[in-house]
């Protein structure tokens, strides 16, 4: 490929401005992805690119830039046809779900607000200290501890209205 900020070798501009929207398009209708259409057009005219003091002496260059983007393309489609093959088989192994508590869990942080949730996950999840959680939200160590104590109070309320519930049932 040509360094960065020099100009393309001549011939190279106009092919890429004459062909590339076109390409991509016949890519975009195979692969039925806009971006990844795109995506391989340019790496066939990077290829192109990168050997155009050949590629510029064929009788149908753009004919050469196109047969490689098909074959990136279709090479893509192989590769994505395996993955989902594989994950196929994955998906057949039975993996267990989340215990009860981690549901209950997960389920009453969700219900904190985002501050007292984040604080208690850092500090008791992630281990960090107050002075770590404050340091890295910008705010003053005792307002970390504010949201702990405030984030404890409503998963404890929380797990008592639950327990509650559960003993009248």
């Amino acid at each position: 490929m040509s360094p960065p900020g020099t100009a393309a070798p001549p011939g190279f501009a106009e092919l890429y401005g004459t062909h590339f929207a076109r390409l991509a398009t016949q890519l975009y209708a195979y692969l039925g992805d806009h971006a990844e259409a795109q995506d391989l057009t340019q790496e066939a005219f990077c290829r192109a690119l990168d050997r155009w003091h050949r590629v510029s002496g064929y009788d149908d260059p753009v004919g050469w830039v196109r047969r490689v983007a098909w074959n990136l393309a279709t090479s893509r489609l192989r590769r994505r046809a395996v993955a989902l093959r594989h994950l196929a088989r994955q998906r057949a192994e039975h993996v267990a779900g989340p215990e009860p508590d981690r549901v209950a869990l997960v389920a009453a942080l969700a219900k904190l607000p985002d501050r007292h949730r984040l604080a208690v996950v850092q500090h008791h999840l992630g281990h960090l200290s107050t002075a770590e959680i404050a340091e890295q939200q910008g705010v003053a160590e005792g307002t970390v501890r504010s949201w702990l104590s405030r984030g404890r109070a409503a998963l404890a309320t929380h797990f008592s209205d639950v327990r509650a519930e559960s003993s009248r049932a």
